[in-house]
């Protein structure tokens, strides 16, 4: 809930800063700087709650804790990458399919009512994925709107 709060506010925000500067709504960079700080604010998560992101990953995959790093990573350099106008399509894309690959993960937690701030086992569970999944899509079409169309 809170990464989709940093989106909304992030871009209403964005586009009054970006008024009161340019004397006109930039959509597209108001779309862009959100989904940046909503990136910027997930990948602290994955140093913050790094316990509990391992443990949404399943077993099959090593380095967890590693992973967990270079997702988080990825998110901060996708956040400056699509500033850059050579790389922003293709960031675009590789963060669509990033989107994609983490939805397994988030299905996971929500099964196992993990609480991934905490590592504890006492999480929203399966009703959660009626916010998680339709947020995952959001994030997609966000994405193909503001920086790869």
């Amino acid at each position: 809930m809170k990464p989709l709060f940093i989106l909304l506010v992030g871009c209403i925000v964005s586009n009054i800063m970006i008024w009161l500067v340019k004397g006109a709504m930039d959509y597209a960079l108001a779309g862009k700087i959100a989904l940046t700080l909503m990136l910027v604010f997930t990948a602290l998560g994955h140093r913050m709650y790094t316990q509990g992101m391992m443990l949404m990953l399943p077993d099959f995959i090593p380095f967890k804790r590693e992973t967990v790093y270079i997702t988080g990573l990825f998110e901060v350099l996708a956040a400056v990458g699509i500033f850059i106008p050579l790389l922003s399509q293709g960031i675009g894309v590789l963060l669509i399919i990033f989107f994609l690959s983490i939805l397994p993960a988030n299905i996971r937690a929500c099964q196992r009512y993990l609480n991934y701030e905490t590592g504890a086992f006492d999480g929203h569970g399966p009703s959660y994925l009626w916010f998680r999944i339709p947020f995952q899509l959001l994030l997609i079409c966000w994405t193909y709107y503001f920086v790869i169309r």
